[in-house]
């Protein structure tokens, strides 16, 4: 184990994504980085936005709004343009590439993280080498509770939650509720995952790249539960609710037609890969 502070690097892909948004959650990243580096968690911050947009316009407006950001010498801005959209999970694989990292935080353009959120999670990766991936405890823009740690999904599940109306989901609650982890999230304990949502994941990064960073077999949904499951042979992945953030997103079935279809073809690969559940 390093007695040096770390080596952060940090992935955020992008796609057509709101600029005001990824703008307040880049000032997020940045303060909760300053807590962390004046606590001796890290020393270093390397942030890479790599953007899938494909669109000119978007992408003139998205470096416009990056190069007005004002952040310090410790915490470095890459900006990388994909030429081609290949993808979520093939995204953040572009900023797997720095061989000082220590640790990695994949994270939605759609997050805030709470000021203490890497100082949390980064002094639990640093004091416990069995920890691969930390989950962080969600709420959704509302002030709600999220859960989006999982346990391993049926179809029938998928099938609820992606176009059942709420008079069927509720009958079916108990069920629901299990795939969501709910008891477990509530609690407000950390707790052992199988499952974690890419939209935080703070890894090891030695550990991601064991396994391979994402596949890419995935071009959207999916992704994360398919790293998550190779990630739990290299150790553990664990909720950590002390780790915090707010979530400004939402789900396939809310996103049009094209997302639905990801979400499915997506779910084939996975059940393809790791075994099909019925119930």
């Amino acid at each position: 184990m390093k007695s040096d502070p770390p080596r952060l690097t940090v992935s955020i892909v992008v796609h057509q994504s709101p600029v005001e948004l990824l703008c307040a959650t880049i000032n997020s990243l940045y303060i909760a980085s300053l807590r962390a580096l004046n606590e001796g968690h890290l020393v270093e911050v390397l942030l890479s936005v790599i953007d899938n947009s494909q669109s000119p316009n978007y992408s003139a407006h998205l470096r416009g709004a990056l190069d007005d950001l004002e952040l310090s010498g410790f915490f470095r801005l890459n900006y990388v343009e994909a030429e081609d959209n290949k993808g979520f999970g093939v995204g953040h694989n572009l900023a797997l590439s720095d061989p000082d990292s220590d640790y990695h935080l994949i994270l939605n353009p759609d997050v805030e993280l709470a000021e203490s959120a890497l100082s949390v999670g980064l002094s639990a990766l640093q004091f416990a080498p069995e920890l691969v991936l930390l989950s962080p405890l969600v709420t959704g823009s509302a002030g709600e509770q999220e859960f989006l740690c999982k346990s391993y999904p049926s179809v029938f599940v998928l099938l609820l939650r992606a176009f059942a109306p709420a008079f069927i989901c509720d009958r079916f609650r108990p069920l629901l509720d299990r795939y969501e982890m709910r008891e477990v999230c509530k609690a407000g304990h950390q707790a052992d995952i199988l499952l974690a949502s890419g939209c935080f994941m703070l890894t090891r990064t030695a550990a991601l790249l064991e396994v391979g960073g994402f596949s890419d077999k995935y071009f959207l949904y999916f992704e994360d539960f398919d790293l998550s499951l190779r990630l739990r042979d290299a150790g553990r992945l664990v909720f950590h609710p002390s780790m915090q953030i707010t979530h400004h997103g939402g789900y396939a079935a809310r996103k049009g037609g094209r997302h639905v279809w990801l979400f499915i073809k997506s779910g084939f690969h996975f059940f393809n890969d790791h075994g099909w559940k019925w119930i």
